[in-house]
């Protein structure tokens, strides 16, 4: 088996670089550094206040600024997180199951399992800018899921 980790992921609405700077005092963590979500290429992504198409919600005006990534590391531990898109917040949701793979055909066939039966993709699994593959949804038992499987940095 590829898995070579199961990290929590937190989600936030709007103050997740406040809280990891807690989280990271409090736990003597590095944090590894913060992506935002206006630092992203823009293909592929919902441009601010551009129209809902019932799949990639636009992001608010100003939202470029929230965080989109940020990882605590504790050892051989990590803790992740980000601002979660308003489309995609719902209170008491704010954990995701991230599973990081080393092969990319693992993680497509992880990520097709716990999808099957039900469960809704929220990103598709493909190729990012920081991921070979990259995937994320919600399993018909209502779990959110990530699946990723980085990029040589």
């Amino acid at each position: 088996m590829s898995i070579t980790a199961i990290h929590p992921y937190l989600n936030f609405n709007g103050n997740c670089e406040e809280a990891f700077a807690h989280y990271a005092k409090v736990l003597g963590a590095t944090n590894t550094g913060i992506f935002r979500y206006g630092e992203a290429p823009q293909e592929g992504m919902p441009e601010e206040g551009a129209a809902d198409d019932g799949c990639n919600s636009p992001l608010p005006e100003g939202f470029g600024d929230k965080v989109m990534n940020t990882c605590l590391v504790l050892g051989d531990l990590m803790l992740m997180g980000s601002d979660c898109p308003p489309a995609m917040w719902r209170e008491g949701g704010n954990m995701t199951v991230s599973l990081q793979v080393s092969d990319p055909a693992e993680a497509e066939r992880l990520f097709a399992g716990l999808m099957e039966g039900g469960g809704q993709a929220q990103m598709p699994m493909g190729e990012t800018f920081w991921a070979k593959r990259f995937g994320m949804g919600v399993d018909r038992f209502g779990t959110p899921w990530m699946v990723n499987c980085s990029k040589e940095i």
